[in-house]
């Protein structure tokens, strides 16, 4: 089973698309550990340092290194706040391309909880209506399609 080609996609020979593949490009951009943990804590509202640090596990080096590059990314940005009496420190906030990667990281935790032994999966309930949340691929028709139904072009 596997996509089927058409198109230019059809042509492509053994050709390497290189930096024109968007699988490519975002795995470049997010394609570390600490970075998918990092944005699964800023789902869960996280916004302060030492909490990524805290949460995460993850030293402060590589914490603020990641932070530095989903902030240049365009997918969390940095909003300054001052606690009484104390220096101006930074949040960092989810951006709207920062959510809209959502269901890529909701897709990797169903993965992991369907097929790695030992994991804790949890369950995503939609506020308004208490249904839980899933990622599924289907159609504009909302039909669910498998791998093995769809053409890339």
């Amino acid at each position: 089973m596997a996509f089927a080609l058409a198109g230019v996609m059809a042509r492509r020979g053994r050709r390497s698309p290189g930096d024109r593949c968007p699988i490519d490009r975002t795995m470049q951009l997010i394609g570390t550990r600490s970075a998918v943990l990092l944005l699964r804590e800023a789902y869960f509202d996280t916004s302060r340092f030492d909490d990524f640090v805290r949460r995460t596990g993850l030293t402060e080096a590589v914490v603020a290194a990641r932070l530095r590059d989903l902030v240049d990314a365009g997918l969390l940005e940095r909003q300054p706040y001052q606690e009484p009496g104390q220096r101006t420190r930074h949040a960092y906030v989810l951006t709207l391309s920062g959510r809209d990667l959502m269901p890529a990281v909701i897709a990797l935790g169903q993965w992991g909880a369907k097929h790695l032994p030992g994991t804790r999966p949890r369950v995503l309930e939609h506020l308004e209506c208490g249904e839980r949340v899933r990622v599924v691929a289907e159609c504009d028709a909302h039909h669910r399609v498998g791998v093995d139904e769809v053409v890339v072009s």
